[in-house]
């Protein structure tokens, strides 16, 4: 069975973040672990023939950061988090600004995107938002922007749908084609897709509600304030924070700068600069 030791997790880190600027250095080590094993497994690869791999093939950079950013993952997850989006967050959002940006980090291959922007066409303000979905795998990043997934997952996120009590039917969203559900080109209208790493990137803009579900959950606690800190620059005074449900910010060096408006979803407001 192959394993992989902690020297030997850092020598990879190392060299990615040396040769390629994307930082993993501070990510959860047992997920880390859990992670660059299973590549190591699908490519029948032993360390050091991964290590020699990455230093001689640039391009096999691609898939690495293919496999060790999956993320299953599904459209309305979590209804009654999109309830009070809906409900709640975005009318808030809205009493200060008609037109508004939301900023979904770590977007993966687009799902939440298409599930926020059903959501805004059918309280009818998708026109007035502004879109920005970024992740730092390019390859990711292509899927999302086709919004094209397995018609076998349907099932589930149509479920999630009807808990979320959307008005419409699910299925008026996309049309079946070759096995996959292809949704409606005009939903992402407003969106802009591209690759930024949480880690190393820069801040790029200023947002009224910024959405990062289950990634911070992947880092150490230096990496998630550091994290925290850009998302916090990033939102405009009185924006919102939504992370995941087993993620929090009450340990964080900027928990005191937020408010809990639902700790349940756990959703914040910025409130200091």
């Amino acid at each position: 069975m192959l394993d992989i030791d902690i020297a030997d997790l850092k020598r990879i880190s190392e060299l990615i973040y040396q040769k390629y600027n994307y930082d993993f250095r501070n990510y959860a080590m047992s997920s880390f672990k859990r992670r660059v094993l299973r590549i190591m497994e699908l490519k029948k690869l032993s360390v050091d023939a991964l290590l020699k791999k990455l230093t001689e093939q640039p391009s096999f950079i691609n898939e690495f950061l293919d496999e060790l950013t999956v993320n299953v993952t599904e459209m309305f997850r979590d209804p009654s988090f999109w309830r009070i989006m809906r409900e709640e967050i975005i009318p808030a959002i809205m009493l200060n600004h008609k037109q508004f940006k939301i900023w979904h980090a770590g977007c993966s291959s687009g799902e939440e995107v298409v599930s926020m922007c059903i959501m805004l066409k059918e309280m009818g303000v998708l026109h007035d938002v502004t879109l920005i979905a970024t992740d730092l795998d390019v390859n990711i990043l292509e899927r999302a922007k086709m919004a094209t997934y397995p018609i076998k997952n349907m099932e589930l996120n149509e479920k999630n749908y009807i808990r979320f009590q959307g008005t419409r039917s699910f299925k008026d969203y996309y049309r079946e084609e070759n096995g996959n559900a292809v949704f409606n080109k005009d939903l992402l209208m407003n969106v802009s897709f591209r690759r930024h790493d949480l880690v190393t990137g820069d801040i790029f803009n200023k947002f009224d509600l910024v959405l990062c579900r289950n990634v911070m959950i992947y880092f150490n606690q230096a990496l998630q304030n550091e994290v925290l800190k850009k998302f916090h620059e990033s939102l405009f005074k009185y924006g919102y924070l939504a992370i995941g449900s087993k993620e929090s910010l009450i340990w964080c060096d900027y928990a005191s700068r937020f408010i809990v408006v639902n700790n349940e979803e756990k959703i914040y407001k910025k409130i200091k600069d």
